[in-house]
């Protein structure tokens, strides 16, 4: 089944090229199918680099999915077209009397400050509160996951000497949870960040399991609730070429930055990436959608507490 998506979404032409199936809201309406309803808090600055990638790691599933895109009203996005926000994104204010089966909360470039000094601190703590009892499952990916972390469980963030960028092994640690089904013993994921939690804040929590974790990059997943909530340190949704876009990025800027670790053929930007981790984020994804969403969410989705 395809991703029932807002007609005109410029994600729908580019992943119908690359022979994803979606479609657009009104053939949707013709099928008689009850979709879940997915809410994507989209943070990062480029919104539709960001919807495409989110797009092309949820249609991988049979389930039909009603996506909306939720955007904060305390800022306004520098980078993405007024007219593209005004036409694909509501308010928070808009949207905080429907209910959702799953919810994304993505990453955003604000890691240098204290949550506190967020603009949209408060409006992301309304909307953390509201996640809880009007979705059924959420996945809090990079930023939002240390936000998340913080704001619910007093987990804290720390600044890394340098930035944890590139493609990292990952080990399952509970290969049972159904979010791994069909995982091998070691996955890879994107991670692009200057800030990390510690193992050692989580295990003190009695209600976070740490369920992935990699030598090199850390913890990257941690379970709450049951399934309710996930928080993801990396970007498993990147696309083969978002680190080489951040890395070109900075370099151009004179910005210190190093060459994404175990990412280009031979260490070689020239030679360009090696993809080793996509397979396993559809996987992810789908799994999130199967397991922690579709089981779970009431039919009636007002039933929702």
């Amino acid at each position: 089944m395809p991703l029932r998506l807002p007609d005109k979404l410029p994600a729908i032409d580019l992943l119908q090229q690359e022979n994803i199936f979606v479609m657009g809201s009104t053939r949707a309406a013709t099928q008689d199918i009850r979709p879940l309803r997915i809410v994507v808090l989209n943070l990062m600055p480029i919104k539709i680099t960001t919807e495409t990638d989110l797009v092309r790691v949820l249609s991988n599933t049979p389930l039909q999915l009603d996506l909306t895109f939720m955007k904060i009203k305390s800022h306004t996005s520098k980078n993405t077209p007024v007219e593209h926000m005004k036409a694909f994104y509501k308010d928070f204010d808009v949207l905080r009397e429907h209910k959702f089966d799953g919810m994304i909360i993505t990453g955003a470039p604000v890691e240098h400050l204290e949550f506190e000094e967020v603009n949209y601190w408060d409006e992301m703590k309304e909307i953390f509160d509201w996640a809880r009892t009007h979705v059924t499952s959420t996945l809090y990916i990079c930023w939002a996951a240390q936000a998340g972390l913080y704001y619910h469980y007093q987990v804290p963030k720390y600044s890394l000497p340098a930035k944890m960028f590139g493609i990292f092994p990952q080990k399952p640690l509970d290969p049972s949870l159904p979010i791994f089904r069909g995982f091998d013993d070691i996955f890879y994921m994107p991670h692009s960040r200057h800030t990390e939690v510690r193992r050692h804040d989580i295990e003190d929590v009695g209600d976070l399991t740490i369920i992935a974790e990699s030598e090199e990059s850390g913890v990257s997943i941690v379970m709450a609730r049951g399934g309710r909530e996930f928080f993801i340190t990396g970007h498993a949704e990147y696309s083969p070429l978002t680190l080489d876009t951040e890395y070109r990025r900075d370099l151009s800027k004179g910005l210190p930055i190093s060459l994404p670790r175990h990412y280009y053929r031979a260490d070689n930007p020239d030679l360009g990436p090696v993809v080793t981790w996509r397979a396993h984020a559809n996987l992810l994804f789908t799994n999130w959608l199967n397991y922690y969403v579709y089981q779970e969410t009431p039919y009636n989705i007002d039933s929702i507490h």
